[in-house]
């Protein structure tokens, strides 16, 4: 398991009573094909994508860093989501973003998310924020989140975001 799936596991578990965090996966989804697109319409697993994000009160994007920015695969993902007639799921939606990753955690990352979200009309919650540095430094051999003050920090986003969501 990565380490951003199990910041991931770890962010479902420290969710407050009487709210859920459902855990979806980007596995499934072609690299985008315009030609694809206007043959075939969109693939099954973005529809599918699109429809959980339809019902959801907010977006929890847990994002690693490659190069200093956004893996390929999520923003193929999110291009393939915003297509469609359900393309406009993400538009007011509230949306927090949090990783981790190597020394820098996923600081990068999750500043090059922010015009992508803009522009698709994302909420972003802002109040605090999550990019864990020396990932393999905060959890143990079974990815158990051990370092107490990345858990202190990752509840105080969960519940800030929680409360972001209700209000919105």
């Amino acid at each position: 398991m990565s380490y951003n799936a199990a910041l991931l596991r770890t962010a479902a578990e420290l969710v407050p009573e009487g709210s859920e965090l459902v855990i979806e996966s980007l596995r499934g989804i072609p690299v985008y094909d315009g030609d694809l697109e206007d043959q075939e319409g969109l693939p099954g697993r973005v529809s599918e994508l699109q429809s959980a994000l339809a019902g959801a009160d907010g977006v929890l994007l847990v994002t690693p860093e490659y190069n200093a920015g956004v893996p390929g695969a999520a923003k193929n993902a999110i291009d393939w989501i915003s297509r469609g007639e359900n393309g406009k799921v993400l538009k007011g939606k509230p949306l927090a973003l949090i990783g981790t990753g190597g020394g820098g955690g996923t600081r990068y990352s999750q500043s090059a998310w922010l015009p992508t979200m803009r522009m698709l009309g994302a909420r972003l919650y802002s109040e605090h924020s999550l990019f864990a540095a020396r990932a393999w430094t905060l959890f143990n051999e079974e990815r158990a989140l051990t370092d107490e003050a990345t858990a202190e920090q990752l509840q105080k986003l969960i519940d800030g975001f929680v409360a972001f969501c209700d209000e919105h």
